[in-house]
């Protein structure tokens, strides 16, 4: 995949790809998020890694088990160094709701898509 370009770029085209490509591991996490980015070239996407075909769509679908709200900025750099999130998180930058757990399986996602 190389260097992300947008979480529109992300959410809209790599990972719908990759999920295309291997649903069966998307659905080893067996989960519901709700991406909020904001800011410039952000948006809200639901990822539906629960389903028997694993999906990425714009908007707010259905009922996540968990949320994650992030700015583009931060969202971008956290791609590039995924133990920023813990330091985000801990400033207040990262917001997590419903399951905490669920984010913790982001990493093992992300490389997925990666």
């Amino acid at each position: 995949m190389g260097k992300v370009g947008s979480a529109q770029e992300l959410f809209n085209e790599q990972i719908p790809q990759s999920l295309a490509k291997s649903p069966e591991k998307a659905k080893e996490i067996n989960a519901i998020y709700l991406f909020k980015i904001t800011g410039e070239g952000g948006g809200d996407w639901t990822v539906d890694l629960a389903s028997a075909s694993p999906s990425c769509k714009p908007g707010q679908l259905g009922t996540p088990n968990c949320t994650i709200e992030v700015s583009a900025e931060d969202f971008k750099n956290m791609l590039s160094n995924p133990a920023l999130g813990m330091q985000l998180y801990f400033q207040g930058k990262l917001k997590v709701t419903g399951d905490p757990m669920l984010a913790t399986k982001l990493n093992k996602f992300f490389s997925m898509a990666g």
